[in-house]
């Protein structure tokens, strides 16, 4: 039986960088200190990304650190990963991705209720500088209904 643990590691940065498209969760296929990594909590999605390599989904640079305990048998922290989709997402992110301007971005890193480390990825185009500022305006407004709503 699975431990409840909500590990959840974001790319923050990625929703102020991008408008996301459409969005996929993918299984990711890991080495056993990986994922004792992952449930500590020790791992990051800064400066990852993904790309199709002959009919398959793979995420470069994200960062799982080395196990404490791991011996010899430990993992190397940036290593590529393989993402685990069905055929039918595979092609329809593989249409999207080619268009000018879209990407294909890890947005979420989280361990389901089975104990499986599952993560969030999404067809997105990158936003202009003007788009940013908008992002803000509407992110300080929020913060500010809130505060008001709370006193």
């Amino acid at each position: 039986m699975a431990q409840q643990n909500n590990i959840i590691i974001k790319n923050r940065k990625a929703s102020f960088d991008y408008e996301f498209i459409e969005t996929f969760v993918a299984g990711i296929v890991l080495t056993g200190t990986e994922i004792k990594s992952i449930r500590l909590g020790k791992a990051g999605l800064v400066d990852s990304y993904c790309l199709m390599i002959r009919d398959e989904l793979w995420i470069r640079n994200m960062y799982i650190a080395e196990y404490f305990y791991g011996t010899y048998n430990n993992h190397e922290a940036r290593r590529d990963r393989k993402l685990l989709l069905n055929r039918k997402e595979l092609r329809k992110i593989e249409q999207l991705s080619k268009n000018t301007g879209f990407t294909i971005i890890p947005t979420k890193l989280f361990v389901n209720e089975k104990g499986l480390a599952k993560m969030v990825i999404a067809v997105a185009k990158g936003k202009k500088a003007y788009d940013k500022r908008q992002s803000l305006r509407e992110k300080d407004d929020k913060r500010d209904i809130d505060r008001a709503f709370k006193k």
